[in-house]
């Protein structure tokens, strides 16, 4: 059935690719969060653990976003906030398990921490390049750039981390390198909430 006007048929079109963009970000971000938290849990690192729920926040975040693509404003932000929270609660997370490390310290292996914090390059740096054209379009694939972009940063943190750990032979990088991936994690969280809250002001009911 045709579109009643070219509006439409953009509109369509744009949903459409933003729809199976969100679906290959999200089967990667689902697969990579088994493979790094398995390669955190083995090597014993709270850097490379931290970037595993990063993934798996994305994962949930990418769902949402799946859902808001065809919905109105007001949902689109609703979701970003959701997404907001979920970041928050990612940070606190890395957070806790720095506490249980500094009371149970050990020394991870950085062998493993290098290997996969390079093999989560590759993979979140694809995620990039997907999401990179959709986002300036809304505030749902704003947040979803957002994530990605964090993940970059989480990346090549772990893996100077590794070489920290391999340099000093202590696990004090692994903890200082989580330390300061939480405190992305919060002022990314911060920062989209804060986008939502001012699109659900702005946006009209429904």
């Amino acid at each position: 059935m045709p579109c009643a006007c070219d509006h439409d048929c953009s509109l369509d079109r744009l949903r459409e690719r933003q729809r199976n963009t969100l679906r290959a970000v999200l089967a990667i971000n689902a697969v990579m969060f088994f493979v790094i938290a398995a390669a955190a849990l083995h090597a014993g690192s709270s850097a490379l653990l931290s970037d595993s729920l990063d993934n798996l926040g994305d994962a949930f975040t990418y769902a949402l976003s799946l859902y808001a693509v065809a919905r109105g404003a007001a949902t689109k932000a609703r979701v970003a906030l959701v997404k907001g929270v979920l970041i928050l609660l990612g940070a606190c997370v890395v957070l806790a398990q720095i506490g249980h490390r500094l009371i149970e310290p050990g020394v991870p292996l950085f062998e493993v921490m290098g290997a996969f914090s390079l093999l989560g390059l590759a993979a979140n740096g694809l995620c990039l390049f997907l999401l990179w054209r959709h986002r300036h379009e809304d505030v749902n694939m704003s947040s979803v750039w957002e994530c990605s972009r964090n993940d970059i940063a989480a990346n090549l943190s772990v893996f100077a981390a590794a070489g920290g750990v391999w340099l000093t032979g202590s696990g004090w990088p692994d903890l200082l390198v989580a330390g300061a991936l939480a405190l992305l994690l919060l002022r990314s969280a911060a920062r989209v909430i804060g986008n939502a809250r001012a699109e659900l002001r702005a946006a009209p009911a429904g």
